[in-house]
């Protein structure tokens, strides 16, 4: 069943991803606004826009670009190749402080969350002192790891961090229970719990935001009333999916490239409306990278920040 999985979430990332090259500075404004995004929880409001028509609705051209790993997605980010993206506040200060001018426009509603291996024997955060954690290092799944312990008493120094970086074996690792814990995103920690992982907390039940949507400056600054129109679509579709969140598990799949196993287990997140991290989460999440020793610039909310694509919403 694990081996299956695995193949089969591969290919829908396979199946999904498809990123046409542009070439530096060639985009322009009769050109649609592309996107970012991953096959998550945070970029489903996107995929259910584009879907249902809301982004022609609202006057907007968006064009949405899948991508299989937040490093294919930085990269084109940074070669200019799309305008925005679902990211995360980590992302988002190492683009400013090396120089890239993108600014947060909202958070996102995704979850990261922990899980225990199946017989570690653990069954809460206080269980993983001194334990083996699976996560992939200085990134927004160490970082909300860290978050949900501290909140629980267990500070960074009292665990073990195993590098994991490939999200798949990451899940292989704690199902065979090769570690006591992983720390994973959605959709692959709803498929952790199906095949007998427990779960132990997410950022969603202990208040820690991490996914935001990020613009480039010049996007921001030339076509503003774009971004704006995005917007409007984007909690367009995020209402609509409170209001019926069974009704789009057919499109978890179909659409937005979940594996099948997690079509009818998946808890949907709630949607709200597009709002800029509060600055003490921001201020926290600079602290964490200075104190690891990732982050020298001297940053601040307002350098990461930008109110005007969510004004009036």
């Amino acid at each position: 069943m694990k081996t299956f999985f695995k193949i089969l979430f591969a290919c829908c990332f396979a199946a999904l991803f498809a990123l046409p090259v542009h070439a530096r500075g060639q985009r322009d404004e009769a050109a649609p606004l592309r996107i970012g995004i991953l096959p998550d929880a945070d970029s489903l409001p996107l995929m259910v826009a584009r879907d249902r028509g809301f982004f022609q609705a609202e006057g907007a051209q968006v064009e949405l670009v899948m991508f299989s790993n937040p490093n294919e997605r930085d990269a084109a980010l940074q070669a200019g190749r799309i305008d925005g993206a679902i990211s995360d506040l980590l992302a988002a200060a190492f683009f400013v402080a090396a120089g890239f001018d993108v600014r947060i426009t909202s958070l996102t509603n995704g979850r990261y969350g922990i899980v225990a291996a199946p017989d570690s024997g653990v069954a809460s955060l206080a269980d993983l002192h001194g334990r083996r954690i699976a996560l992939s290092p200085n990134t927004i799944i160490q970082y909300t790891v860290d978050a949900q312990l501290a909140g629980a008493g267990v500070p960074m120094s009292e665990y073990e961090a195993v590098a994991v970086p490939n999200i798949l074996l990451r899940l292989e690792m704690v199902l065979n229970g090769l570690v006591d814990a992983a720390g994973l995103p959605e959709p692959l920690l709803t498929a952790a719990v199906a095949q007998g992982a427990r779960l132990l907390s997410t950022t969603e039940t202990t208040g820690i935001d991490a996914g935001v949507l990020l613009f480039s400056r010049a996007a921001l600054d030339s076509r503003l009333a774009d971004v704006q129109a995005f917007y409007r679509a984007y909690y367009r579709a995020a209402r609509e999916i409170n209001a019926n969140p069974d009704a789009f598990r057919d499109f978890l799949v179909a659409q937005a490239g979940f594996p099948a196993a997690v079509r009818d287990t998946f808890q949907f997140v709630t949607y709200t409306s597009p709002a800029l991290p509060e600055e003490a989460q921001v201020t926290r999440t600079l602290a964490w990278l200075r104190d690891r020793g990732l982050l020298t610039a001297s940053l601040s909310f307002a350098d990461l920040t930008d109110p005007r694509a969510i004004a009036g919403n």
